[in-house]
């Protein structure tokens, strides 16, 4: 088995080349600069990695990089101004494709401009396996799964602020001019301003969690596989007003790669809930510890799964590639815990 990691030299796809390693399964790290490729592939513990020099702008270059390769993992963001050169050229070298996206607007376009030709070719294209839009989209079809008539789903990133790469800081500058979405009836509208200041009681917090609207990847990942009159996102109000307040300045003074010591002291937690129209509501939380090390670890479980077991061709959402429960399972080892219940 053999995966390419496109934005191997960034933060994010050093740790996805360093987890390729640890598995046991040959990389291909593709960039545009060869020294920054071999210093992140020594950093992740891969100095005879492969190394393909391929940029954006020529898609016969970085579709022939991809050739040989059973799937490509894209690490490379903003995703909004860099990421279809990427798909493009997956789907035409015959790969798989997942990446790490967040943005709410880029997972739908290519959620629906690129179906038919992975289809034709055979392939699957997974956007969003990252630790925010993965473990949403498995939890909400796992909670969707307990009701017979889902009314209302809510699937909420209630991590605490904590320190973030550069990459995650420019996308969310990306995205913030964009007005977070509500699927509502059928179609994607955009989300009631006077939603902010709604509260979330979340377990072993003293008081309820005060959230504001967010355009996070469920609300367009999770319709596709629930039936659901209404659904919508969140985040904690002083997660949205901090993402809000970032100018371009402010983004190019973030570290590239937090240090180990704050990813490893930051919980993520996402939060999925539904009910029906008798009120009837059903729970489920995933949540562990350093968010950026489970992205790189889901992002490579799902491209090997891809590969090894196939899924549908096309363009898929986690829950639709992957059986939830089992990856959601497969997860714990890296110190992730799971629960769905009744509230």
């Amino acid at each position: 088995m053999r995966i390419a990691v496109y934005g191997a030299s960034g933060f994010t796809g050093g740790l996805a080349l360093a987890e390729l390693r640890r598995r046991g399964i040959e990389a291909v790290a593709v960039g545009r600069d060869r020294e920054r490729l071999r210093a992140a592939a020594e950093r992740a513990g891969a100095p005879d990695a492969d190394l393909r020099i391929a940029g954006l702008e020529d898609h016969a270059v970085l579709t022939e990089a991809f050739r040989d390769c059973d799937a490509v993992i894209n690490c490379a963001g903003p995703f909004a101004l860099w990421g279809e050169p990427v798909v493009r050229a997956a789907i035409a070298a015959g790969c798989h494709y997942v990446d790490t996206t967040g943005e709410q607007g880029y997972l739908r376009h290519v959620l629906d401009t690129f179906g038919a030709d992975a289809a034709r070719a055979g392939v699957t294209v997974v956007p969003g396996l990252a630790d925010d839009g993965g473990p949403g989209d498995l939890i909400a079809a796992l909670v969707a799964a307990r009701l017979d008539d889902v009314d209302d789903l809510l699937v909420a990133d209630l991590r605490r602020p904590g320190a973030v790469s550069r990459g995650t800081a420019r996308s969310m500058a990306a995205a913030d001019g964009a007005a977070p979405l509500e699927y509502r009836d059928g179609d994607w509208v955009p989300a009631p301003a006077g939603d902010t200041g709604r509260t979330i009681a979340l377990p072993g917090e003293p008081e309820k969690v005060a959230v504001a609207p967010f355009a996070l990847p469920g609300v367009v990942t999770v319709p596709r596989h629930v039936r659901a009159r209404r659904v919508r996102a969140a985040i904690r109000t002083e997660v949205a007003a901090l993402f809000g307040s970032l100018t371009s300045e402010a983004v190019e003074s973030v570290p590239e790669r937090p240090d180990e010591a704050s990813r490893a002291g930051a919980r993520w937690l996402m939060l999925a809930e539904a009910s029906d129209p008798s009120g009837r509501t059903v729970r489920g939380v995933v949540t562990g510890t350093d968010a950026y090390g489970t992205t790189a670890v889901i992002a490579v479980e799902g491209a090997r799964r891809l590969v090894a077991d196939g899924a549908p061709a096309g363009t898929r959402t986690p829950a639709e590639a992957f059986d939830p429960a089992d990856l959601l399972g497969f997860l714990e080892a890296s110190g992730a815990t799971w629960r769905v219940e009744t509230a």
